[in-house]
């Protein structure tokens, strides 16, 4: 199956549920909050299940903000791309890529 297929079924999930329309995106962006902090958490714990939940679940979370908000997630993820495509730096010691400045 594709992601906009998924990404469908979580949006009718959501309006089954009224998650959409009735919430709004800063609690949407807060329940994400939680999700991320639960990746963390799958990640130092190095556990893979719940690593893989907590990927899914911010996932939800962000087609729920774009819902709400009258945006794609695809198009947004397009946005982001097309603006670090280009973009140059290095890799630091802890594994962070760290963007060159403009000149």
């Amino acid at each position: 199956m594709s992601f906009q297929y998924y990404e469908m079924k979580v949006i009718q999930w959501s309006e089954a549920r009224k998650i959409i329309p009735r919430s709004k995106p800063l609690a949407q962006y807060q329940k994400l909050r939680e999700e991320v902090d639960e990746l963390g958490a799958g990640l130092a714990k190095q556990d893979r299940a719940e690593t893989i939940d907590a990927v899914g679940d911010i996932v939800v979370c962000l087609i729920n903000v774009c819902a709400l908000l009258d945006l794609n997630v695809t198009d947004c993820l397009a946005s982001a791309y097309e603006e670090i495509k280009d973009r140059k730096g290095y890799m630091d010691e802890n594994g962070i890529f760290v963007k060159e400045l403009a000149k």
